[in-house]
C-alpha cells in the first residue's frame, strides 16, 4: 500500500494563445516500513484463511491484495505456511491473555462466568480469528493447534477447581477432568454461537454456567455408572 503524493512542474511549451500550460501531476509513492508490511501481510492473511481456509489460500491472492510481488511475502514469513503460523499464534495467545486474564473473581461461580464471557467475547470480537482456530491446522507448529489452546485454558481453570475440591472433600487430582470438560462445554457451545448468533451473548453464558454450576453444586464424590455395561 502506497501514500499517494503529488508535485507538479510547467510545461516548458507555452499553451494556446499564450497562456500557462495547466501544471502536471505527478505521483510520488511513499514505501510502507518492513513492520507496516508484514502487519498488512497479517492483517490481509487472517482475513483470507478465515475465509477459505489453508488449502483454498494462495501466495499469489495475498500478495495481490496487498498490492505487493510473490517475493514479499516470502522475504517476511518465508511462504504460506509460515504466515499462517503466526496468525495462528497471535490468535492462540489473545484468546488465551483474554480468558486467564478475565479470571479475577473469588467466587467459584464468577470465575465461571467470566471464563465463560470472556471466550464469547473472543469469538464476537475476533470471529475471523477464531474461524482460523477451530479449523484442522494442516501445518506442524511449536503452538499446536486449538485443541492444545483449550488446554492451556483449562489448566489454569484446573488450579481453581483443585482447591474447591480439596475444600469439599473430592479428590483434587480429578480437577484437571473436570476443566477439560467444562472449558471443552463452552468452546463448542462457542463454536455453534459464532453462526447461530442467537441468543445473546450473556445469555448464552448463563445457560452455561447454569448447566455447570447446578451440575458442580450436586456433584458425588464417587460417582457411578447406573446401566450394566461390560468394560
Amino acid at each position: 500500500m502506497a501514500i499517494v503524493a503529488t508535485d507538479t512542474s510547467s510545461n516548458s511549451a507555452n499553451g494556446a494563445g499564450g497562456g500557462r500550460p495547466a501544471p502536471v501531476r505527478r505521483a510520488r509513492r511513499v514505501r510502507m516500513t518492513g513492520a507496516e508490511r508484514r502487519q498488512q501481510l497479517l492483517d490481509i492473511g487472517r482475513t483470507v484463511f478465515a475465509e477459505k481456509g489453508f488449502e483454498g489460500t494462495s501466495v499469489e491472492e495475498i500478495a495481490a491484495k496487498a498490492g505487493v510481488s510473490k517475493p514479499v511475502v516470502y522475504e517476511h514469513f518465508g511462504g504460506k505456511e509460515g504466515l499462517y503460523a503466526v496468525v495462528v499464534d497471535r490468535e492462540m495467545r489473545q484468546l488465551l491473555d483474554m480468558v486467564t486474564g478475565a479470571l479475577t473473581a473469588g467466587h467459584p461461580r464468577e470465575l465461571l462466568e467470566q471464563a465463560a464471557f470472556a471466550l464469547l467475547d473472543y469469538i464476537e470480537t475476533y470471529k475471523d480469528g477464531f474461524r482460523i482456530l477451530v479449523r484442522d491446522s494442516p501445518v506442524a507448529q511449536s503452538t499446536g493447534s486449538f485443541a492444545s489452546l483449550i488446554s492451556d485454558i483449562a489448566t489454569q481453570v484446573e488450579d481453581i477447581l483443585g482447591l474447591e475440591f480439596k475444600a469439599r472433600g473430592f479428590d483434587p487430582k480429578l480437577a484437571g477432568l473436570y476443566a477439560h470438560a467444562l472449558v471443552g462445554m463452552v468452546a463448542l457451545t462457542g463454536q455453534w454461537w459464532v453462526d447461530a448468533r442467537r441468543p445473546k451473548k450473556p445469555e448464552v453464558a448463563a445457560h452455561l454456567v447454569n448447566l455447570a454450576w447446578h451440575g458442580l453444586g450436586n456433584l458425588e464424590a464417587k460417582p457411578r455408572m447406573i446401566g450394566h455395561r461390560k468394560v
